[in-house]
């Protein structure tokens, strides 16, 4: 006799982001997914109900980055965070662009906007 889950097709897309440690609770995977500010397979999503299926790709900003996200697995319970990351790829962590950020380090903008060496 088995002991082992049986294997899912899909999840609540809340319930991901919780199991596989993206979001510290059930709660503010709950915020996250009603924000609106997350895409599914290139779709905007406002539900915390949207099924998530393995091969899935999700694009969200989270802590000041902007994070895109392949499901690998779908998790079985809420265990240890390296357990979690084996769920996911993350396939692009880059920062989240600003209108007020400059071109480089040693850029400054004056007031007119026009860019001058530091």
């Amino acid at each position: 006799m088995s002991t082992r889950a049986p294997a899912l097709e899909s999840m609540r897309l809340d319930r991901f982001l919780w199991w596989a440690r993206i979001a510290k609770s059930r709660e503010t995977a709950q915020a996250m997914a009603c924000d609106g500010h997350f895409r599914m397979d290139g779709r905007a999503i406002d539900r915390a109900h949207a099924p998530v299926r393995i091969g899935s790709i999700l694009t969200f900003a989270h802590h000041g980055q902007v994070r895109v996200l392949r499901v690998e697995s779908l998790p079985v319970r809420r265990g240890p965070p390296a357990e979690g990351r084996a769920c996911y790829c993350d396939l692009v962590t880059s920062p989240v662009s600003s209108p007020n950020m400059v071109s480089g380090p040693d850029t400054v903008s004056s007031v007119d906007g026009s860019p001058h060496a530091a």
